[in-house]
């Protein structure tokens, strides 16, 4: 994923104790995405996160969800840092690696997965970008594996609150590649990928949650 010049809004994080990196966003939606993975996610396996950021989304999964072995991933050294410093004390989780996700190719690196998540990034990256993601995902799942997606997006090509007009015309401003994704352009990329749609949840902050298996081949 090229860097890209983003709103000020759409990634912040401070610096905290012992290396840890805190993000708003992150502290405000732990709590509802560990219900949703403790309803959608396999109780055992291989889990991998892609973009985990500061390390607070994993470390809160790896404790609700202790019978999966988790792989946290970011592109950002300072934010892999935060993340193993999240989780040195926890033995369900490896050390932070590095991946670019828009990146074709990464499935041989990480495959045979049981669940994926991804939370908060298809706004900030291209369809193209998008659409690379989508592919190694359904790849790297085994059959039957389970990838979670969540973050804004427009529905039926709208945008249904003023904040989501505000940020989303920040993000097209500063690139217009990026910006909401529409949700049936997301389901119908995931079903071209191999990824049949289960369950589209709505989340707290108008989010959407996409549940989806990968096919067996």
């Amino acid at each position: 994923m090229s860097k890209r010049n983003l709103p000020s809004n759409a990634s912040v994080a401070t610096e905290g104790q012992g290396g840890r990196m805190i993000a708003p966003a992150a502290t405000r939606n732990a709590d509802a995405l560990c219900d949703l993975l403790a309803q959608w996610a396999p109780p055992t396996g291989h889990a991998l996160e892609i973009a985990s950021g500061t390390g607070q989304h994993i470390s809160a999964f790896a404790q609700r969800l202790p019978g999966l072995e988790w792989q946290p991933t970011e592109i950002a050294p300072d934010r892999r840092d935060s993340i193993n410093a999240y989780t040195a004390e926890l033995p369900n989780v490896a050390a932070a690696a590095d991946l670019d996700a828009t990146a074709a190719g990464w499935h041989r690196q990480f495959g045979g997965l049981d669940l994926i998540v991804l939370i908060n990034l298809v706004h900030l990256i291209s369809w193209d970008e998008t659409r690379t993601l989508v592919s190694e995902t359904a790849r790297a799942l085994s059959p039957g594996g389970r990838f979670v997606l969540y973050g804004p997006f427009k529905r039926a090509e709208q945008l249904t609150s003023d904040g989501d007009k505000r940020f989303h015309e920040a993000l097209v401003f500063q690139d217009p590649e990026i910006g909401y994704k529409n949700d049936e352009n997301i389901a119908a990329l995931m079903s071209d990928q191999g990824l049949d749609v289960i369950e589209v949840i709505e989340m707290p902050a108008n989010n959407l949650a996409f549940i989806a298996k990968a096919r067996a081949t």
